[in-house]
């Protein structure tokens, strides 16, 4: 199929786009790398009255790394950040996680900005700014604002963003040394979309017990999931083989995925699970504890 017929801008700076957007607000639909729009245009699930090509701003492509934050341009290539050696020391678990996002050639394309405003609840990177007290900064005609990840995304390929603004950045805070980091997701095939995956972050003490524990999960809700029982379970507790199965326990009962043609809701609940034992097994083991 083709698209429906649209109109086409192409500003050079954020005071255009910006401007363009004031304008034409809800019939405007923005293209960063292009990968998600475009075969939703193909197939006329989206029908944009305009098309507001961003790829022409350059200074929505960064990486700023401050003393607690890293802050990456909207428009920064997925494959430029996994590829930068700083943000991985500062970040491992974004350039690890970037790795399972499709392949080489989208992550090329793709952009940080782009897979966090379409949010598709099977998106990786939701959910490691769900954990990694991450910030939103939008713009509009009528100033600045930053949230949340939590106040983000708000459901199904739904954030809150408005139809007049533009999110220019996205801040990652980076986490302390003695935190231990994993990613896992099943997908039937390397590159596609998951059918369940979590990223975890855990921090230890000096006694090998477990002081702070985040997970959020993909392809289980209509966006990033978190699991707070699940998490308070293995904090003041050494994490042991039993002890992350029976997070895992916790995981299932808590979790109500949808299931479709690809998984049922018990599959995904069951992965999820499982996933999240492995996570918190292989982030505890990559803890350096602090003397």
């Amino acid at each position: 199929m083709k698209p429906a017929p649209f109109s086409y801008l192409a500003p050079r700076s954020r005071e255009e786009a910006i401007d363009a957007l004031r304008r034409h607000g809800p019939e405007a639909k923005i293209l960063a790398g292009g990968q998600s729009l475009v075969p939703l245009l193909a197939m006329r699930l989206a029908r944009p009255a305009i098309i507001l090509d961003v790829n022409r701003i350059a200074d929505l492509a960064f990486i700023a790394a401050g003393s607690r934050k890293i802050a990456i341009g909207a428009m920064t290539r997925q494959r430029t950040v996994e590829a930068d050696a700083t943000l991985g020391a500062r970040v491992p678990l974004l350039r690890e996680t970037l790795r399972w996002v499709g392949h080489p050639q989208i992550r090329t394309r793709g952009t940080i900005g782009g897979s966090m405003a379409h949010a598709d609840p099977s998106a990786e990177l939701p959910a490691v700014a769900a954990i990694l007290d991450s910030s939103f900064t939008l713009q509009s005609a009528r100033g600045l604002r930053t949230l949340t990840a939590a106040e983000f995304f708000t459901g199904y390929l739904t954030t809150a963003l408005a139809p007049d603004e533009l999110l220019t950045e996205v801040r990652f805070a980076a986490p302390p040394a003695n935190a231990g980091w994993a990613f896992h997701e099943v997908a039937r095939r390397h590159g596609d979309f998951a059918l369940a995956g979590v990223a975890a972050l855990v921090r230890m003490d000096g006694d090998r017990r477990c002081t702070d524990a985040r997970l959020a999960f993909v392809g289980v809700g209509p966006g990033p999931v978190r699991v707070p029982d699940a998490e308070q379970h293995l904090v003041g507790r050494a994490i042991t083989q039993a002890v992350a199965d029976e997070m895992a326990r916790i995981v299932q009962g808590a979790l109500d995925p949808d299931g479709d043609i690809h998984a049922s809701a018990a599959y995904r609940r069951h992965v999820a699970g499982v996933l999240a034992a492995r996570a918190v097994l292989e982030a505890a083991g990559r803890t350096r504890v602090q003397a």
